[in-house]
């Protein structure tokens, strides 16, 4: 008898999950998710996150299909578990290096992960966010927002607090689109940021921090040595200077300053969809890295931003990387202060790491792996006073490499 086209797609239904659950971390998993169509190859989208569970269990976030799916590795990544999903509901997500799923602890010990919604208009989206209690089963997620217009709400940062406070800060169209209503001139986007007091399981209604962010780089966040909130972003300087921008946050969540981080005085009409770095370190200094053109070369760039009056300069500014250098990210630990970014020879991709243990005032380079496929943007991660790289590429799945 012939098998009717339910029966058969029910079956290839149940083949793809069983395969999936089989799939080693890697691109190629995405193409086991039901829905996934194969006549196309997808764009591969491997923007992920990873953080050290208190236990020492590294856990990773990561998109396959309409799906954010979590992985952990009790083995420092030499295996994986099969992944879980943290939205039980199907929904579009946003994975590429810019604008990948977060994943943090929050204080009480709940587990969160972050994403964007990418809405069916271009370059629009909402900020979502899943909690799980136990560490392990997620609640359904929730918009952080309360605009719900068809604009751009992307490019989100979440900052974990000790008082079990968290807070995200995206970039926001809002106030773009008024102003195209009115016919107001209108430099770039804008800022905004909302607030959970219970652990990110309900925000306050949001707020901005500024106007005149760009566009389509991604935030970074911080804590200052005295546990104030810190947002760092490009910002458009008039007339079009696009260098970075600081805010130092109340404990309310509101502005308390917001300065020019970084001089390098690069006018571009466009996004350079390179977002920075920061970390604060031991000692209260605020490390940052950072792409720009300097000086008509297009460079990554490191220096310790530093208080000068009321403002700001940059300390100890130096290029990081070759001509090609690209997507750097930074972390700290005591006085031990990591670079990672990755750069392209020619050939292949390489990743590479600077290496500081006097507080950036010298560092050390040393180079760590290489791929011939695509890859997303490394991070540095930390567990207790270790530090590590943690990379995903096209053909190697996820790799952690420990920066000693």
């Amino acid at each position: 008898m012939a098998r009717s086209a339910l029966t058969t797609n029910l079956l290839a239904l149940l083949g793809s999950v069983l395969l999936f659950g089989l799939l080693p971390p890697t691109a190629s998993a995405a193409d086991a998710m039901p829905g996934m169509a194969k006549a196309k190859a997808p764009r591969l989208e491997l923007g992920a996150s990873a953080t050290f569970s208190p236990d020492g269990t590294l856990l990773v976030a990561a998109k396959q299909g309409d799906h954010v799916m979590l992985y952990r590795s009790t083995d420092e990544g030499k295996t994986w578990s099969a992944p879980a999903a943290v939205n039980a509901q199907p929904e579009a997500i946003s994975a590429d290096g810019e604008n990948r799923p977060k994943i943090a602890f929050a204080a009480d010990g709940g587990l969160l992960v972050s994403w964007t919604h990418p809405f069916p208009k271009p370059n629009t989206g909402a900020i979502r966010l899943a909690r799980a209690d136990d560490g392990q089963s997620f609640s359904p997620p929730l918009t952080v927002h309360k605009d719900t217009a068809e604009i751009t709400h992307r490019f989100e940062s979440m900052l974990v607090l000790p008082d079990n406070k968290v807070m995200l800060a995206w970039i926001d169209k809002r106030d773009l689109e008024a102003a195209k209503a009115s016919k107001t001139p209108y430099r770039g986007a804008a800022i905004y940021a909302a607030v959970s007091n219970d652990g990110g399981r309900s925000f306050q209604p949001e707020y901005k921090l500024a106007d005149h962010s760009c566009e389509c780089c991604r935030l970074t966040s911080a804590i200052d040595r005295d546990g104030a909130p810190l947002f760092m972003w490009r910002h458009v300087f008039e007339p079009n200077e696009r260098d970075h921008a600081i805010a130092r946050l109340r404990p309310d969540g509101k502005p308390e300053s917001v300065k020019r981080a970084t001089f390098d005085r690069w006018r571009v009409d466009g996004c350079p969809h390179h977002g920075p770095s920061l970390v604060v370190d031991k000692d209260g200094v605020r490390h940052a890295v950072w792409f720009n053109q300097k000086e008509g070369a297009g460079r990554v760039h490191y220096g310790r931003l530093m208080a000068q009056g009321s403002e700001l300069q940059v300390e100890g500014q130096l290029t990081v990387g070759g001509p090609r250098a690209a997507h750097a990210d930074l972390g700290s630990a005591g006085h031990k202060l990591a670079i990672v970014w990755k750069e392209f020879d020619g050939e292949r991709t390489q990743l590479h790491s600077m290496r500081s243990e006097d507080g950036g005032k010298t560092f050390s380079t040393q180079p760590l792996a290489a791929t011939d496929g695509a890859s997303d943007q490394p991070r540095v991660i930390r567990r207790g006073e270790a530090l590590f790289a943690f990379w995903r590429t096209e053909k190697e799945g996820f790799r952690l490499f420990p920066l000693p």
